[in-house]
């Protein structure tokens, strides 16, 4: 399966009834394997999460670390990028070159780099105390 369809696919299992906007994500590592995600509201706003952070969530229980790939769909008017705290969260696990593409139910695309989502990124390195 397609890393598309694959996000495209657990979209319909997102948990939305508050805001009834469901979004689909799906990362796939180095080795192949593909991990998704949906978001998930809770009536006490923000305890919520996103579809990308279940992803990531997926992809670590299962004992991986690194993503290669992203991909993240709703239904929007235009391709709808992942929420700030995502990025940092695909930061951690992704390098600045990985593609994440951002898609519509309508067939529109976007693609990016997780270097363009989140320029400056705060990583390990920051933490370095010498």
């Amino acid at each position: 399966m397609s890393l598309a369809q694959a996000a495209k696919n657990i979209r319909e299992n997102a948990y939305v009834p508050y805001s009834g906007f469901k979004v689909g994500a799906a990362v796939r590592t180095p080795d192949g394997d593909i991990f998704c995600g949906v978001n998930v509201e809770n009536v006490a706003y923000p305890e919520g999460t996103c579809a990308e952070a279940g992803a990531i969530a997926a992809m670590v229980a299962a004992g991986q670390t690194e993503i290669a790939e992203v991909y993240v769909i709703a239904d929007s008017p235009d391709p709808v990028p992942p929420c700030g705290g995502c990025r940092q969260k695909l930061a951690e696990f992704a390098q600045g070159t990985v593609k994440v593409t951002m898609a519509t139910l309508g067939g529109q695309e976007k693609t990016v780099t997780v270097a363009d989502l989140l320029p400056g990124a705060f990583g390990k390195g920051h933490m370095d105390l010498g």
